[in-house]
């Protein structure tokens, strides 16, 4: 018989305590942008291309979305992407990206105003 050789690493279950907050994380996220409606479930699998059952798997919270999917839905949903952003502790990342958005919405609306001022004088 051969001794165990090799390094060992303890399993303190945070890994599934991870899984367990990411799950969470998402359904969240999805159920308060979109409901829990059926509705909801059709807009999960627009934006991803995934099956009914796996949209609503997403949205009962007992599954969580992998890889390529979950690139979709934080393309998609800002409530997605600020939940994955602070699940990786970077919630500046998105309220930096939010700023650039305001930002240039309040460029059209001033030029906006400036247009309807000019209209008003002439």
């Amino acid at each position: 018989m051969f001794p165990k050789t090799g390094n060992t690493f303890q399993n303190n279950g945070s890994k599934l305590n991870s899984q367990i907050e990411y799950r969470d994380a998402i359904w969240s996220a999805l159920t308060d942008e979109l409901g829990g409606t059926h509705q909801a479930a059709k807009t999960t699998m627009r934006w991803t291309g995934v099956s009914e059952r796996t949209a609503r798997n997403w949205m009962s919270g007992s599954h969580a979305p992998a890889g390529e999917h979950l690139i979709e839905l934080m393309r998609n949903s800002d409530a997605v992407l600020s939940a994955v952003l602070a699940l990786a502790g970077r919630r500046e990342a998105h309220a930096f990206a939010r700023l650039d958005l305001v930002r240039t919405e309040l460029q059209v609306m001033l030029r906006a105003i400036d247009m309807i001022e000019g209209q008003g004088t002439s």
